[in-house]
C-alpha cells in the first residue's frame, strides 16, 4: 500500500453520529418488522428487511465507511458516493415499506399521543402531498445533480466538511423524493399513471448523461481541487475525471433502466387471477385482517 494510500485511510475515523443514527433506525425497523410478522405473516416480507438493511447500509457505506476518506483524493470514489445516495440506497429504503414497520417499531404511546396528531395535520399532509409529486422529485433531483456538480458549488463541498454533509443529505433526501412515484411504498397513492413512470425514468438519465460525458470527454480537469491532491493508483487528475464520468454513465443508465423494464412487463402482462377456491381459503387463513391504519401520505 502506498504512503498516500496508508495517509488517506489513516486519516478515516469511524462517524459515531451517522452510525448511531443508522443503527436506531435499523432497531426501530426491526421492532416493528417482527411484531408485524407475528401478528401477519403475510403482508412484509424478508425481502423488505433485506432492501431496508442495504439502503442503510449503502448509506453508511457512502458517508462512514473508510471510502469516504478517500473522496476528497478520487473524483471517482466522490462519484461512487453520490451514486450510493442517489440511485442505490433511495429505492432500497423505500422498497422495504419503512413506513409500516416505523408504524409499529415505536411504542404505542409515542405513536397514539406524538407521532399520530404530528401526521395529521393538514399542513404537514398537504406538505407531503407536494414533496412526493412526481415533478417536484423529478426536479429536485436534477436539480441537486446538476447545481452540486457545478464546479464553484462542488469546490465549496471539498473545501468543508459542513458543506459536504449537507450535499450528502441532499442528495439522499432528493433521491428518496425521486423514487418515490417510482417504488410507490405504502401507504402513498399514485400521482400519475403507472404508464409515465418510465418516461420519467428515462426523463431522469438525460441530464445524468450530458453531465457524465462532459466529464468523461473534457479535455481538462474540471475540478482544481482534484490536481493538488495525492496521486493514488498511479492514475492522472485527468484519468481520474473520465472514470468518474464514466461511472456515473454505466450507472444511471442501468439502473434506470432496470425499474423501467420491470414496469414496462408488468404494464404489458395479463393481470394474474387466482382461483376462487385459493382466494376463499387466502381469505379464511388470514381471516380478513388488514394493516393496522396509518396516516395517509401523498
Amino acid at each position: 500500500m502506498s504512503n498516500a494510500l496508508q495517509a488517506a485511510f489513516g486519516s478515516w475515523s469511524l462517524p459515531a453520529p451517522v452510525t448511531l443514527a443508522l443503527c436506531l433506525l435499523t432497531l426501530i425497523y426491526l421492532r416493528g418488522w417482527i411484531r408485524l410478522r407475528r401478528a401477519l405473516p403475510k403482508p412484509i416480507g424478508i425481502w423488505q428487511l433485506v432492501a431496508f438493511i442495504s439502503g442503510l447500509a449503502s448509506v453508511w457505506l457512502a458517508v462512514g465507511s473508510p471510502l469516504a476518506a478517500l473522496d476528497d483524493d478520487l473524483l471517482s470514489v466522490h462519484m461512487i458516493q453520490h451514486v450510493l445516495l442517489m440511485l442505490v440506497a433511495p429505492p432500497l429504503i423505500l422498497l422495504g415499506s419503512p413506513a409500516v414497520p416505523f408504524m409499529h417499531g415505536f411504542s404505542k404511546r409515542i405513536v397514539r399521543n406524538l407521532l399520530g396528531p404530528i401526521l395529521r395535520r393538514p399542513l404537514l399532509q398537504q406538505l407531503g402531498r407536494t414533496l412526493t409529486h412526481p415533478l417536484f422529485g423529478w426536479l429536485a433531483a436534477m436539480v441537486a445533480l446538476l447545481g452540486w456538480h457545478y464546479p464553484v458549488v462542488f469546490e465549496l463541498g471539498l473545501g468543508s466538511d459542513t458543506w459536504h454533509e449537507v450535499e450528502h443529505a441532499c442528495f439522499l433526501v432528493t433521491g428518496l423524493l425521486f423514487w418515490w412515484p417510482v417504488v410507490q411504498p405504502w401507504p402513498s397513492i399514485a400521482r400519475w399513471p403507472r404508464w409515465c413512470i418510465p418516461l420519467y425514468l428515462f426523463m431522469a438519465t438525460l441530464p445524468c448523461d450530458a453531465l457524465s460525458a462532459f466529464l468523461a470527454f473534457c479535455d481538462r480537469v474540471v475540478y482544481p481541487s482534484y490536481l493538488t491532491t495525492p496521486r493514488l493508483f498511479n492514475i492522472s487528475p485527468l484519468q481520474d475525471q473520465e472514470c468518474a464520468g464514466a461511472l456515473m454513465w454505466v450507472c444511471a443508465t442501468f439502473i434506470y433502466l432496470v425499474p423501467a423494464v420491470v414496469i414496462t412487463v408488468q404494464l404489458l402482462s395479463p393481470p394474474a387471477t387466482l382461483p376462487a377456491e385459493q382466494t376463499q381459503a387466502e381469505s379464511h387463513r388470514t381471516g380478513n385482517r388488514e394493516l393496522p391504519a396509518a396516516p395517509e401520505v401523498a
